[in-house]
C-alpha cells in the first residue's frame, strides 16, 4: 500500500510508514526520527518514556529498506533528539543502525535538534540537491520542488488523527518517522501559510488516504 505522487516530473511513493520512496533513484527518505528521545528526556529530568522508541523506529526503517531495496537513504534532519543522544543510544541500536547503513549511500541533513555532524558515518549536509528536488529540514517559502520535514504534520479524518504528508505544487512535507514524536495539526497557521490552498494531506497508516489539507 502506498500513494503515488507525480511531483515535478518524477513519480514518488508515499509509504504507510511515513517514508518516501523515489523509485527512479532507488532512494528512501525519512524525516524526524528523533532517535534517543527517551534517553534525552531522562537525562534532562523530563517525563519518562519506555526506552524502546529507538528500537521501534529502527525496526520500521529496517522493514522499509527491505521492502524497497533502496540503495540510498536521506534523513531530513532531527534524526537524533539532540547531539548527545547520538552518543547515548544503546550499543545494540548503534550496531543495528550501522548494519542498515552498510553498503548504502546515506545522507544526514542537519536539523534543529541535531545541528552538527555525528560520528556514525554517512554524509552530512545542510541541504541536498538531487535534480529536480532540494532536500532540507525546514521548508523555505520561496523554494520549489522541495522535500522537507520538521513540522511533524498530522490531520484528522472520522475522528482519528494520523501523521500525514502535505503536498502542493511546490513542496512536499514529510511526517515524523520516529516513534513517540508529537505533531502539528495541518490547520495550524504555520502550515496553512506555507502550503497552497489546493494542498493535499496524505494520511499514513494501514490505509494511505489523500484528502484536502484541513484549514
Amino acid at each position: 500500500m502506498h500513494h503515488s505522487l507525480f511531483f515535478h516530473g518524477e513519480t514518488l511513493r508515499l509509504l504507510p510508514s511515513g517514508a518516501l520512496y523515489w523509485p527512479a533513484r532507488k532512494t528512501l527518505t525519512v524525516s524526524d526520527l528523533h532517535l534517543g528521545k527517551s534517553e534525552r528526556l531522562a537525562r534532562r529530568g523530563g517525563s519518562l518514556l519506555p526506552p524502546y522508541e529507538t528500537r521501534a523506529t529502527l525496526e520500521k526503517l529496517d522493514r522499509d529498506l527491505e521492502a524497497t531495496c533502496a540503495e540510498s537513504v536521506i534523513c531530513l534532519g532531527d534524526s537524533f533528539d539532540d547531539l548527545a543522544a547520538a552518543d547515548g543510544i544503546e550499543e545494540a541500536s548503534r550496531l543495528w543502525l550501522a548494519r542498515l547503513m552498510a553498503g548504502k549511500s546515506w545522507t544526514w541533513i542537519t536539523g534543529n535538534h541535531d545541528p552538527g555532524p555525528i560520528e556514525i558515518g554517512g554524509t552530512h549536509r545542510d541541504a541536498l540537491k538531487l535534480a529536480p528536488f532540494t532536500f532540507r529540514h525546514i521548508a523555505e517559502p520561496s523554494e520549489a520542488a522541495e522535500i522537507s520535514g520538521h513540522y511533524h504534520p498530522k490531520a484528522s479524518l472520522a475522528g482519528r488523527t494520523k501523521p500525514c504528508f502535505l503536498a502542493d505544487a511546490a513542496r512536499l512535507i514529510l511526517p515524523a518517522y520516529g516513534v513517540y514524536t508529537g505533531g502539528l495539526r495541518a490547520h495550524d497557521p504555520a502550515l496553512t501559510a506555507l502550503m497552497a490552498k489546493d494542498a493535499l494531506a496524505i494520511l499514513t497508516g494501514s490505509r494511505v488516504l489523500a484528502i484536502p489539507m484541513p484549514r
